[in-house]
């Protein structure tokens, strides 16, 4: 089962970069190129531990929809959501926030299983891992970008 685990130093408050990293309306425009879009559950605003959303998207040139839901909150230090219903097998996506001199750091850890057994297996090594870690980092990215703009 991969592994990501990205780091990411913000400069903004801890309750800012928390706040934006589960707002609805700004994860549909940290992933804009995806057409990334809320069509079922919480569709804007902030999510709260137990909110489920059903995201809209084009992964690798596939329209998909993913169903998460989040299982953990400790504001403003950490959230955790999982997939209910998508293209993974499964998957865990960890958000932890941890405050420094400067700011927050951003550290996301996304632990998911392909489908499909050897085949799965093996689209993780040839594409799917590094799509996943470069989806990941440009989200952090451009969340980072907003943050400091606050």
């Amino acid at each position: 089962m991969p592994i990501i685990e990205h780091e990411i130093v913000i400069n903004a408050p801890i309750h800012i970069c928390f706040d934006l990293a589960r707002n609805v309306d700004v994860h549909t425009e940290t992933t804009a190129k995806t057409k990334e879009r809320a069509v079922g559950g919480v569709r804007t605003g902030l999510m709260e531990n137990g909110d489920i959303v059903t995201w809209e998207a084009v992964h690798l040139g596939i329209k998909q929809r993913l169903t998460a839901k989040i299982i953990e909150m400790d504001r403003p230090y950490h959230f955790k959501d999982i997939m209910v219903k998508g293209a993974f097998h499964s998957f865990t996506h960890t958000h932890d926030f941890i405050e420094n001199d400067t700011g927050t750091i951003m550290k996301d850890t996304f632990e998911y299983r392909s489908p499909f057994g050897s085949i799965g297996k093996l689209a993780d090594r040839l594409f799917l891992e590094t799509y996943m870690r470069k989806f990941i980092a440009n989200r952090a990215i451009e969340l980072k970008k907003i943050a400091e703009e606050c």
